[in-house]
């Protein structure tokens, strides 16, 4: 009886095994073959083979630096040799110790989670190995992507996914080395600060390259993988310091290191150099804002996601170069601001042309802003509500020269502080290739985003005569031809009054004088008699060949450059003399790779010859002769930029100081700046303060000087031919 009852005994755990283990083995298969579509599918071969995860596209200058990146989630993949053996140390260590011996499934460490987290209700972990966390991070596997009919169901749904899980890290085993896992893993993790990846954690926490975190840095990181907001040293730091020692006494446990240098490093305190990757900061912000619709345009044409496909673009931008700019324009500005402030002895800057404060001046434009309109449809069924909120104070981040500052203001008492503010827009441009080098398009892009470059377009004054005479020479006119300075009166059409264009003193010399010295000396007078004899129309068609794209209206008032336009063009308009005579577009990509570092387009300049070789020599002469001629509008730009070198240029300053421009020209680099108030009415009272020799050239100067003074930097001091 008792041997009957043994051999029944043992065939029932045979039976149960066997059934046991039939039913795992269906269950797997069915969860594997979404049987009846109750469990949901699982990633296919191809995903598999070829993961896909959401990389950053990452913006370059010519000299190889990264400017900054366009993404949804900061990603930036790197290879394993690319990562610090103390992170691999740190990873293995806490969060999967037999990583190397098992085959993406760890059984003992399953049959540890049973026995200590079910049997004995103690925490043992979860028992998910580095695979299986992959196939998590990496396909979504808990998503609605992947769920079936029964995935709703308590308890059945958890295990859905752990088998799914199972099923798939097995497949990622098969499929992959045990470095490309684990590279795999660190590249999809979340460091919390959107930092996705090791390499961007690395930059994001300690200002380096995955490569060389030292040992503490790397388990600090890798502590913080158990929970990026609960254990970040930035919100939490005495918890980031105890998920920190923990991780170092893995090290000790399984001998990455020695007992003494943990008891070394246990005592270390967290240092970190913080800097989350912001589109506010860096070089090159307002160029970098810019070029973003192109390449959301470019990459919606040729079927890429800008903010996911970690593509690759080279830009004509060279860093040292853009920041010799953008220290010209800060140390100028902050010295011209102070200026301004100072003349208007805390008064209100917006004037009309009688020099009186413009009434509901800030009421009026706050309403054009586009954060008003936002608001007024918000409240468009409430507008005391609007009423309130604009008057209500609150706590607002400042712009100031010094350091932006938090006050409590209302909304409109913010925007009457930034309505105050001179702004500037920067850009300098290679000769033969049309490649800019260096663009700022304003003071503080965090505070002010408009871009003065391209987006804005202001009255370019005296900067524009330029074209006048181009048209001029390139129609019989010589640089030596002499005109008198005398009155030149235009009759109007329309009944319009005639009108005399006067000489910025207001006076007439009737002195004879050469083309040369008359746009030297900027006299409006000459220019008029040029326009009249020639007409309008002809000079508005040479605007347009020389890369003016703003609307240019034919009328005599070109004389004075009426018409408004960008720095962008009236950079390209210059750089066309000192090229012959030969129009380059102002180039700033040259090329775009995908992540994997195929060339997918490369660009080259857009050239096309619209004057002779001959009146492009003629107006660089006519434009060196601002810096030689006796009472030339350049004479006083510093010595030392002259010295064994030729240099030419022309102020501009439009009607009562609104706009100061100066565009300078050298054998190999053309740059041009504009100064002015965000509003016309925002202008310095007297021409000796508001023209453009004092609001604009000084930036050009600034610049050039730092060029030249900068040895790494290919362009020196040269003659023209």
């Amino acid at each position: 009886m008792k041997k009957n009852m043994v051999q029944w005994m043992i065939r029932f755990i045979w039976l149960s095994t066997f059934a046991a283990l039939t039913s795992i083995f269906l269950f797997f298969f069915a969860v594997k073959c979404n049987l009846g579509q109750l469990f949901g599918k699982l990633p296919s071969y191809a995903l598999l083979e070829n993961p896909t995860t959401a990389l950053a596209s990452e913006l370059y200058s010519a000299d190889g630096v990264l400017l900054g990146k366009y993404f949804r989630d900061n990603r930036t993949n790197v290879t394993y040799q690319e990562i610090s053996p103390n992170v691999i140390n740190c990873l293995i260590a806490t969060e999967d110790y037999r990583f190397e011996k098992h085959v993406g499934i760890d059984l003992s460490g399953l049959v540890r989670v049973l026995i200590y987290s079910i049997l004995l209700r103690r925490n043992a972990g979860g028992g998910s190995t580095l695979s299986q966390q992959l196939a998590k991070n990496l396909f979504k596997t808990r998503t609605q992507k992947y769920a079936g009919h029964l995935s709703h169901v308590p308890f059945l749904q958890t295990l859905i996914v752990k088998v799914k899980e199972w099923i798939v890290a097995i497949q990622l085993e098969s499929a992959y080395t045990k470095k490309e896992i684990i590279t795999m893993y660190l590249n999809t993790v979340d460091f919390g600060s959107n930092a996705f990846g090791i390499q961007v954690a690395a930059k994001t926490y300690f200002n380096k390259t995955a490569a060389v975190l030292t040992i503490e840095e790397a388990a600090l990181l890798v502590g913080m993988l158990k929970g990026p907001t609960r254990y970040s040293p930035i919100l939490n730091p005495k918890y980031a310091l105890q998920r920190r020692n923990i991780v170092l006494y893995q090290l000790k446990k399984y001998q990455y290191i020695s007992s003494k240098k943990y008891k070394q490093l246990y005592q270390k305190p967290i240092q970190l150099s913080y800097k989350v990757d912001n589109q506010n900061q860096g070089i090159a912000t307002y160029f970098r804002a810019v070029i973003r619709s192109f390449l959301l345009t470019w990459a919606k044409k040729n079927h890429f996601d800008l903010f996911e496909d970690g593509l690759k673009i080279y830009t004509t931008i060279d860093s040292r170069m853009q920041q010799h700019a953008e220290t010209a324009v800060q140390t100028h500005m902050q010295q011209l601001q102070y200026k301004f402030f100072k003349h208007w002895q805390g008064k209100n800057p917006w004037i009309d042309e009688q020099e009186r404060e413009i009434p509901y001046f800030i009421q009026t434009s706050i309403k054009k802003t586009d954060w008003y309109q936002a608001l007024a449809q918000q409240y468009a069924y409430d507008p005391d509500a609007l009423k309130k909120y604009l008057h209500t104070p609150q706590k607002k981040m400042l712009f100031d020269w010094q350091a932006p500052f938090e006050a409590i203001q209302t909304p409109v008492e913010a925007y009457q502080h930034h309505k105050k503010f001179l702004h500037t827009g920067f850009m300098a441009m290679d000769v033969k290739t049309g490649h800019i080098k260096a663009w700022v398009g304003g003071i503080n892009f965090k505070y002010f985003q408009y871009d003065h470059v391209i987006q804005g377009k202001r009255q370019p004054g005296s900067v524009f005569k330029p074209i006048v005479y181009a048209a001029a020479i390139d129609n019989g006119y010589e640089p030596y031809y002499k005109a008198v300075d005398a009155p030149v009166t235009f009759h109007l059409q329309d009944h319009l009054p005639p009108w005399t264009p006067k000489n910025a003193n207001g006076k007439y010399s009737g002195k004879r004088m050469t083309l040369r010295q008359a746009m030297s000396r900027s006299v409006n007078s000459i220019t008029a008699y040029l326009i009249q004899q020639i007409g309008a129309h002809t000079v508005a068609d040479y605007a347009k060949r020389l890369g003016i794209t703003s609307p240019i209206d034919p009328v005599p008032a070109l004389c004075l450059g009426a018409s408004d336009v960008s720095v962008y063009d009236m950079v390209s308009v210059y750089n066309t003399f000192v090229n012959q005579g030969v129009w380059t577009k102002p180039l700033y990509i040259t090329k775009i790779e995908d992540k994997y570092g195929n060339t997918l387009e490369e660009f080259t300049p857009v050239c096309k010859e619209v004057i002779s070789s001959s009146t492009a020599k003629k107006m660089i002469y006519m434009l060196k002769g601002t810096t030689e001629e006796i009472g030339g509008t350049a004479r006083g730009i510093n010595k030392k930029l002259k010295e064994d070198n030729d240099i030419g240029g022309k102020t501009g300053t439009s009607s009562n100081q609104s706009d100061g421009w100066f565009i300078g020209i050298t054998k190999n680099l053309t740059a041009g700046v504009w100064v002015g108030g965000e509003d016309r009415c925002i202008r310095f009272k007297t021409l000796a303060e508001g023209q453009g020799a004092v609001m604009a050239r000084p930036i050009w100067e600034k610049f050039m000087l730092k060029i030249y003074e900068d040895e790494s930097i290919p362009y020196h001091k040269e003659r023209f031919d």
